[in-house]
């Protein structure tokens, strides 16, 4: 079993994936890319996968959980000792991923490729050569989207960590 320091710390780890991932998000967004493709997505997934997965594992084996008893009740999806507005407050953090992976899958227009040296979107089959900078543009969507994903496991196992290590422990 992970420690209550150990949880923190990796709550702390995935609070800095969401942060990470929202800032490239938003930078991206604005159309500035400060980091390449593979370290913006790999140091997300680096700062959120484990967490996320030890966030799991210990509110599991910590409070056997299992399903909801009412769906549409946020308390019985949050466990007792946890303040409801932390888990609205994570709940508008994660809702804020979702409408940026939305987003950025309205805006994708193919797949961005390379053929014979020019800028190509293809899709169903169909390829368009395009310019650089919708070639690039393409691109960066893709990359929101890998974001968009993990921030919003970030956001997950950032209360989660926080939840156990923060849980207290009945006699």
């Amino acid at each position: 079993m992970i420690s209550r320091r150990g949880l923190l710390l990796l709550s702390l780890m995935c609070g800095a994936g969401v942060l990470w991932s929202a800032g490239l998000i938003v930078s991206l967004a604005f159309g500035i890319r400060p980091v390449g493709i593979p370290i913006a997505v790999g140091f997300a997934a680096i700062l959120t996968v484990p967490a996320f997965a030890a966030g799991i594992l210990a509110n599991r084996r910590g409070f056997q959980t299992r399903q909801p008893r009412r769906f549409w009740s946020l308390a019985s999806w949050v466990p007792p000792h946890v303040p409801i507005w932390a888990a609205v407050a994570a709940a508008v953090v994660f809702f804020g991923f979702w409408v940026a992976l939305v987003g950025s899958f309205m805006a994708l227009d193919g797949t961005p490729g390379q053929r014979d040296g020019k800028y190509v979107l293809e899709e169903n089959d169909q390829v368009a050569e395009v310019s650089r900078s919708v070639y690039e543009r393409q691109l960066d969507h893709e990359t929101q989207i890998s974001l968009a994903v993990l921030g919003a496991f970030a956001v997950g196992g950032t209360f989660l960590c926080a939840a156990r290590a923060t849980a207290h422990d009945e006699p």
